[in-house]
C-alpha cells in the first residue's frame, strides 16, 4: 500500500486582500490552515501581503482587476491548483468618486463603473467559480448598511450593494446546495471609509479585525444562507 495521502487544502478567494477587511480575514483563515487566493489592484501592497500571509499558509497572489474576465478566470485556475475551491469571498468594492457625489450630481460613467466593480464582477466570479467549487461550498458577499439604508452621497455605493444584496438572495434561492452570506462588517477603519469622509478624522471606527470573528463564526458554525451583520453574530 502507497503512503497515505495528505487530504487537499480548503481554499478560499479573497478579492481586495491586500488591505482592510481582505487583508484581515485572509490572515485568520490563513492562521486556521486555509490556502489562499487573494488578488488587489496595487501589485505592491498586494506581494507585502502576500510575503507575511506565506510565513503561514499556501498562498497565490494576483494583481489584477477584478473588472477583467481573464483576472478573474487566473483567479479560479490558482485555487484549483492550490487545492479544493471551498469558499469564494467578493470582498473588494469601489465607491466611485470621493468625496462621494449626490445622486442628481453623479456621473453616469462613475456610476456605470460601481455597479461594474461592486455588482457584475462578484456575479461574474461565481459564474466562474461555480463548476470548480465544492459541493456545499460557500458564497460571502460583503455588503454594507448603506444597501440598506438612506444617506446622503450614498447612492452610488449604496444602491449597488443593494444589486448586489438581491442578486445573493436570488442565488441563495436557486442554489439550496450552497451557503449564500450576505455580511454587513460594520464601520471599519480603513482606506475606503476615509475617502468617503476625506478630511475627517475616523479613528474612533473599530479596526477591520473585529469585524473578522464574526464572520469567521458563520463559516465555523455552517450558518444559513442569510443577511448578518459581522460584529453582531456571537462568537
Amino acid at each position: 500500500m502507497g503512503e497515505p495521502q495528505e487530504p487537499p487544502h480548503r481554499v478560499a478567494i479573497i478579492t481586495g486582500g491586500s488591505r482592510g477587511l481582505g487583508r484581515a480575514l485572509a490572515t485568520e483563515l490563513a492562521r486556521r490552515g486555509w490556502a489562499l487566493v487573494v488578488d488587489a489592484r496595487r501589485a505592491h501592497e498586494l506581494e507585502a501581503t502576500a510575503t507575511e500571509l506565506r510565513a503561514l499558509t499556501d498562498v497565490a497572489a494576483l494583481a489584477g482587476d477584478v473588472t477583467n474576465p481573464a483576472h478573474r478566470a487566473a483567479l479560479v485556475e490558482a485555487a484549483t491548483e492550490l487545492g479544493t475551491l471551498s469558499l469564494v469571498v467578493n470582498n473588494a468594492s469601489t465607491l466611485g468618486h470621493s468625496p462621494l457625489p449626490r445622486v442628481d450630481a453623479i456621473e453616469p460613467a462613475v456610476l456605470r463603473d460601481v455597479f461594474e466593480t461592486n455588482v457584475v464582477a462578484p456575479v461574474a466570479l461565481i459564474q466562474a467559480a461555480l463548476p470548480h467549487l465544492v459541493d456545499g461550498g460557500t458564497i460571502v458577499n460583503v455588503t454594507s448598511d448603506a444597501g440598506a439604508e438612506a444617506y446622503e452621497g450614498w447612492g452610488g455605493y449604496g444602491s449597488s450593494k443593494a444589486a448586489l444584496e438581491h442578486l445573493s438572495r436570488v442565488l441563495a434561492a436557486e442554489r439550496p446546495d450552497l451557503t449564500v452570506l450576505v455580511v454587513d462588517p460594520g464601520d471599519m477603519r480603513t482606506e475606503m471609509h476615509q475617502d468617503a469622509f476625506p478630511g475627517e478624522d475616523i479613528s474612533d471606527r473599530p479596526e477591520p479585525e473585529e469585524s473578522v470573528p464574526g464572520i469567521v463564526a458563520l463559516l465555523d458554525r455552517a450558518e444559513p444562507s442569510g443577511r448578518y451583520e459581522a460584529r453582531a453574530v456571537s462568537v
